[in-house]
């Protein structure tokens, strides 16, 4: 029986599920993926060029307002879950519409939607939106790229335009950002890359991205998007807590997986959180991951030119994502007080003081969190820890291809 599958996501995941489990498998026909939380991403075709064999029109997206309705039409036998920063209770919101409906509702497991990779992995994600990743991402290139190696980052997914010309993006210089047609929020997370002089992949197809990525470096970091699981497995995984959202980090799907599965928790922004915060924080890891290695960072706000507007009123213009996942309350400048005042960041592990605050300053329009991340260097260290588990991963990778397992809910199906 070939089953009928509707993927749920925001075209990130879904797209990287599709295609490590769903393309070319002929147990399965994906009627259509739905869409949420992007504006504009659904009424468009997921293409044949990228669907494979079976699809000869591409996929459809639609909005994941009109599920129900899929379902019932479609004759629907399941439903993939595949997208991110969403509460615990509202997956099962969710996972209760579309058993209502008649289907199967399902989450892949997180590993197995990683692809193995022949070179080593950092894996950089959280346990929510807004935690800090990229920069924490951009420290760890620093460290791996000061210590010799050659180092490529490759980004979650953000494929708003045309999917077939997004399906491998490679940005090594600023003109790549053109010729890609990149968004406000591509050239933002790309930029500090590029500055770096750090070669940075995005994409849709993270399989052929890999193969490139890996022909070109030494190790690869994966900055994660949302507070999504790694697309790679991971040699060190580090998950990024922010203390301002103490508790978020065992509420909301699938950053606690994040939580469960790390190696290194980077609890950052304790430069504005209260001890209490911190501790909160510290509390869950303990309770949940015992095993990981714990680093406090600050997130101190620097500008490019202060003096442009010193002794000015400033309007601080923040992102639309973070804005649309934080309470005013918990907004990284109103958690700041100022958001000009800098504080280094602070060290790793044991108990948390407040560190003190510098006289606050003015700065220019354009505000940005420093680096400066302490325990960067752990996972160096955690890397030539780890070389045997990487040469491992490698052997594995090259000689065993892609292989697919039945899924539990495959077990009750007739033969």
């Amino acid at each position: 029986m070939v089953e009928k599958v509707i993927i749920m996501g925001a075209a990130g995941r879904d797209f990287h599920n599709f295609n490590i489990y769903f393309r070319g498998n002929p147990r399965y026909r994906v009627i259509c993926f739905t869409a949420t939380q992007i504006p504009d991403i659904d009424g468009r075709i997921y293409p044949p060029e990228l669907a494979g064999d079976g699809y000869p029109e591409g996929i459809p997206v639609h909005p994941d307002s009109e599920l129900d309705r899929l379902i019932r039409e479609t004759g629907t036998d399941l439903v993939v879950f595949s997208y991110s920063d969403i509460t615990h209770e509202e997956v099962m919101h969710k996972a209760s519409l579309v058993t209502a409906a008649g289907a199967d509702f399902m989450i892949a497991g997180a590993t197995y939607t990683m692809l193995p990779a022949t070179k080593p992995v950092v894996a950089v994600c959280a346990v929510r939106t807004g935690c800090g990743k990229s920069q924490v991402s951009r420290e760890i290139a620093r460290v791996l790229k000061n210590a010799g190696r050659r180092v490529v980052i490759i980004r979650h997914p953000m494929p708003y335009g045309d999917l077939r010309a997004q399906a491998v993006q490679r940005f090594a210089r600023y003109e790549d950002l053109e010729r890609h047609r990149c968004t406000i929020e591509e050239r933002e997370e790309f930029e500090p890359i590029l500055d770096m002089g750090v070669v940075v992949y995005a994409g849709v197809d993270y399989g052929r991205i890999l193969t490139e990525a890996e022909a070109e470096a030494d190790v690869i970091v994966w900055d994660g998007g949302n507070n999504d699981t790694p697309f790679y497995r991971p040699t060190v995984h580090v998950t990024v807590f922010d203390p301002h959202r103490a508790g978020h980090e065992l509420r909301y799907h699938p950053g606690e997986t994040n939580l469960r599965m790390c190696d290194v928790a980077v609890i950052n922004k304790v430069d504005t959180a209260t001890q209490q915060q911190v501790e909160a924080v510290q509390a869950s890891i303990r309770m949940c991951n015992p095993g990981a290695r714990v680093v406090l960072a600050g997130s101190p706000l620097t500008v490019d030119n202060p003096e442009l507007i010193r002794g000015k009123r400033v309007l601080v213009v923040e992102d639309e994502v973070p804005l649309a996942r934080w309470s005013p309350a918990t907004s990284p400048v109103t958690a700041s007080g100022s958001p000009w005042s800098a504080t280094a960041p602070r060290g790793r592990g044991g108990t948390h003081r407040r560190p003190r605050r510098r006289r606050a300053r003015p700065g220019p329009a354009r505000a940005r969190r420093a680096g400066g991340l302490p325990g960067a260097a752990c996972v160096l260290r955690l890397l030539r820890a780890h070389a045997d588990r990487a040469q491992r991963v490698g052997r594995q990778a090259a000689g065993a291809g892609r292989r697919r397992r039945r899924l539990p809910h495959q077990a009750v199906q007739p033969s």
